[in-house]
């Protein structure tokens, strides 16, 4: 079949999402399919090495190229600038025709709003990798919302919860077919660990995208979480480094276009978290290429991790596509508790935490045996996310 994924890998060009968008693109050619990435928005690209959006695809176009030919799509990719002239670079002849054509279009966490960019296309597929944000609107009558989502012909999603009596969160109308993360294992596979550090990557703060539910305010942002487990890894003994954005605030610059909300680390908070046993890493260092990134996380002993609140209070079922990857490597992932154990097995190899206690005990377990714990990772991996299984049974669901 042919099949786009639709994006916004270049315009918010960070390892995390080249992985995201990439590890379906790929594992759908490799099922043997005429797999093609596709991107269009009137949005401004993110550049950061100035640290701002910019109104030019000089840095874009250039890295969504050689993240397309690592992934063996150097052929299939397509990006449209709509934001300057409307111009499609790239190899694919003609792009709006093939979004018009294709067996099926994946509009990754519903991104890309192809009415708004005038153009046509044939079978629209939600493929909502961040749930809750966008069922909680819709149920809460936001207009916008509403008018993205009838522009998709099916929906599917991340939250396994979701829709089922685990969950309070309403599905979204026309919901066809859970899924999860799809994973090239075989690239993450490594060997032994290269460092003693358990170590995750995440933004700080967001600001904004809180939602309601039955008159309770649900946030987004993580560092509203990660203040809960302050004191766990001084508990544990046991350091764990965040990678994340060490930039004051008040240092971020803004530049042509629309500000950078994601803030990073006031002075007073870093000190608070490398008190209590936290080691603090500027992730832009590793985060701009998706190779870096992948040698971070297989050098890691593990990874622990919180969740966004949404996700935690409302036990959507949603999984972290890091977390998945590390789980790939081989390393044992200590998670806040989102309700994914109903569908992941837990206990080995990815145990799953609610209170500080627990995340204590969770670090000291994987530590009286890692190598079992280590297996076990590999093991969920295999059995659970390796892209190829995902990725056939997500087109079955679909009836493709």
């Amino acid at each position: 079949m042919r099949l786009v994924v639709l994006g916004t890998l270049a315009s918010d060009p960070y390892a995390g999402m080249a992985w995201m968008h990439m590890e379906i693109g790929a594992g759908l050619a490799r099922l043997g399919h005429e797999a093609y990435y596709s991107e269009t928005t009137s949005s401004w690209p993110y550049d950061p090495v100035p640290y701002h959006k910019v109104w030019r695809s000089d840095y874009a176009a250039p890295y969504l190229a050689r993240v397309a030919e690592s992934f063996g799509l150097g052929e299939r990719w397509a990006y449209r600038r709509s934001y300057l002239d409307k111009e499609w670079l790239g190899p694919v002849r003609d792009p709006q025709r093939l979004l018009k054509e294709a067996d099926a279009v994946l509009n990754v966490a519903g991104s890309t709003r192809l009415a708004e960019e005038g153009l046509d296309v044939g079978r629209l597929v939600y493929f909502g990798t961040d749930p809750v944000y966008h069922e909680l609107a819709l149920s809460a009558g936001d207009e916008a919302t509403a008018s993205l989502l009838a522009e998709h012909d099916e929906f599917v999603t991340y939250g396994e919860n979701i829709g089922t009596p685990g969950s309070p969160v309403p599905p979204l109308p026309g919901l066809r077919a859970h899924t999860r993360q799809p994973v090239l294992v075989d690239l993450w596979r490594d060997g032994a660990p290269a460092r003693a550090e358990y170590t995750t990557v995440a933004n700080w703060k967001q600001e904004g995208r809180e939602v309601e539910l039955d008159g309770e305010t649900y946030f987004w942002s993580k560092d509203v979480e990660f203040m809960k487990f302050l004191d766990v890894p001084r508990r544990a003994g046991r350091a764990v480094e965040l990678a994340t954005n060490l930039v004051d605030p008040a240092t971020i610059r803004y530049g042509e276009g629309e500000p950078v909300r994601a803030l990073g680390l006031p002075p007073a908070t870093r000190a608070l978290l490398e008190q209590n046993g936290w080691r603090l890493v500027e992730a832009r260092d590793f985060t701009t290429d998706p190779w870096p990134y992948r040698d971070y996380v297989r050098a890691s002993r593990g990874e622990f991790s919180v969740a966004r609140d949404l996700h935690a209070r409302l036990r959507s079922g949603w999984f972290s596509e890091r977390s998945a990857c590390y789980l790939a490597a081989g390393r044992p992932v200590i998670a806040q508790d989102t309700g994914f154990g109903e569908t992941l097995p837990t206990g080995e190899g990815l145990l799953a935490f609610t209170t500080p206690d627990e995340a204590v005990a969770a670090l000291e377990e994987v530590e009286s045996d890692y190598e079992r714990h280590a297996r076990a990772a590999a093991e969920i991996a295999d059995e659970y996310f390796r892209a190829e299984t995902v990725l056939a049974r997500l087109l079955e669901d679909l009836g493709l």
